[in-house]
C-alpha cells in the first residue's frame, strides 16, 4: 500500500453516507492542527471516499488543497460498500480502560481543546419523585474523574438488572 496527496478538490463524498458526522468535525480538525493529518483517507479508484468523511470535512473546513490517501483498489466493489460500513462499526465495540486513561491523563494538556476528555460533572435532571414512572431517552454525563463514571455504570448495571431501566450506553 502506499499512500499518496491528493488534492481535495478532487475527491467526492460518498452520496450515500450513512454515518452523521458534523459533531465529530470540530475534534478531528483539532486533531489535524495539533498533530498533523496522520491517519489516510480510503478511496475507491474514482476518488470517492470509502473511509474518511469526517477527515474530509475538516480538511475543507481547515482549507487544507490536499490530503493523504490510500487508494482501496484490491477491493470489489461489494468488499467496498461492506468496508464503509465495517470501518465505522467496528469502533463502537472499544472499550475504555478508565483506570489506564485516568493515569494517561494525569500526565497530559490538550490545551484549549480537551476532545472531550474533560472534568465537568453535568447531571440534567427532572423532579421525579419515587411514586412516578419516567422514560429518559438520554442522559449526557461528564465526569470529574474515571471513578465517578465507573459508580455510575455499577448503579445503570443495577437497575437494568432489577428490571427498572433498560441501559443502553453511547461513549463519544
Amino acid at each position: 500500500m502506499e499512500i499518496k496527496m491528493v488534492k481535495l478538490s478532487e475527491i467526492v463524498p460518498y452520496e450515500n453516507n450513512p454515518r452523521k458526522n458534523a459533531d465529530a468535525v470540530e475534534p478531528v480538525k483539532q486533531s489535524i492542527m495539533q498533530f498533523g493529518f496522520r491517519n489516510p483517507m480510503i478511496l475507491d479508484a474514482e476518488n470517492v471516499i470509502v473511509a474518511g468523511h469526517t477527515r474530509y470535512l475538516a480538511a475543507q473546513e481547515l482549507g487544507l488543497q490536499e490530503v493523504p490517501v490510500l487508494y482501496a483498489d484490491d477491493l470489489t466493489e461489494e468488499q467496498i460498500q461492506k468496508y464503509r460500513l465495517v470501518d465505522n462499526k467496528t469502533a463502537e465495540y472499544a472499550e475504555w480502560d478508565f483506570e489506564k486513561l485516568e493515569e494517561e491523563l494525569a500526565q497530559l494538556d490538550f490545551g484549549d481543546f480537551d476532545f472531550g476528555f474533560n472534568n465537568d460533572l453535568e447531571i440534567d435532571e427532572t423532579d421525579l419523585d419515587d411514586d412516578t414512572e419516567k422514560t429518559v431517552t438520554a442522559v449526557t454525563l461528564r465526569f470529574e474523574n474515571v471513578s465517578d463514571y465507573e459508580i455510575v455504570e455499577e448503579r445503570l448495571k443495577n437497575l437494568a438488572e432489577e428490571g427498572n431501566a433498560t441501559i443502553s450506553v453511547k461513549m463519544e
